[in-house]
C-alpha cells in the first residue's frame, strides 16, 4: 500500500504514527532520572554543603521556592488588561455593557485573584508559624523543647 499524503490530517496525526518505542524509553528514562534527582537533591538533609545553582535546585525540588504567587500576579495583570481592552469592543453593542464589563469584569477578576493569593498567604504564614514554634514536620520527628514546654504548661493548667 502506498502513503496517501492527501488523506492525512497534519494537525492530529493518527495513533499509528506514534513511536511507541520512544514512549517506553522516555518513561524508563524519566523513572531513572526522577529516582536519581530524588536521591541527590530531595532526600539529602544536609543542605549546607550546597551552594549556587545546586542550592537553588535543591530548594526548587523540595518546593521551598514557590513561583505560583509571581505567576498569579502576572496572570492578574494580563487578565485585567484583557478585560479592559476587550470591553471597548462592547461600545458598539451598548454603552451600558461597555461600562459593566469594564468595571464589574475588573472587580470580579481582582476578587478572584485576591482569594487565591489570600489562600497562598495563609499557607505561607502557617508554615512560618510552625517553624517559629518548632512543631515537628513528620510523625517520626521529635518535637523541639519549645513544644514540650507548651505541652507542660497545658498539662499544668488542667
Amino acid at each position: 500500500m502506498y502513503n496517501d499524503f492527501y488523506n492525512q490530517n497534519p494537525i492530529t496525526p493518527s495513533i499509528g504514527n506514534v513511536d511507541e518505542t520512544w514512549l517506553i524509553i522516555s518513561a524508563v528514562l524519566a523513572l531513572i532520572g526522577g529516582a536519581v534527582a530524588y536521591i541527590l537533591f530531595v532526600s539529602n538533609k544536609d543542605t549546607k554543603e550546597y551552594s549556587g545553582f545546586v542550592s537553588w535546585l535543591h530548594r526548587f525540588l523540595n518546593f521551598k521556592v514557590f513561583f505560583i504567587e509571581m505567576i498569579l500576579k502576572v496572570l492578574y495583570m494580563v487578565s485585567a488588561i484583557f478585560i479592559t481592552l476587550g470591553s471597548f469592543s462592547l461600545i458598539r453593542v451598548s454603552i451600558a455593557s461597555f461600562f459593566l464589563s469594564l468595571i464589574l469584569g475588573n472587580i470580579v477578576v481582582r476578587i478572584s485573584y485576591e482569594f487565591v493569593l489570600m489562600f497562598l498567604t495563609l499557607v505561607s504564614n502557617t508554615t512560618e508559624i510552625n517553624k517559629k514554634i518548632g512543631l515537628p514536620k513528620k510523625e517520626n520527628e521529635k518535637p523541639s523543647p519549645k513544644v514540650k514546654r507548651l505541652e507542660e504548661i497545658d498539662g499544668e493548667k488542667k
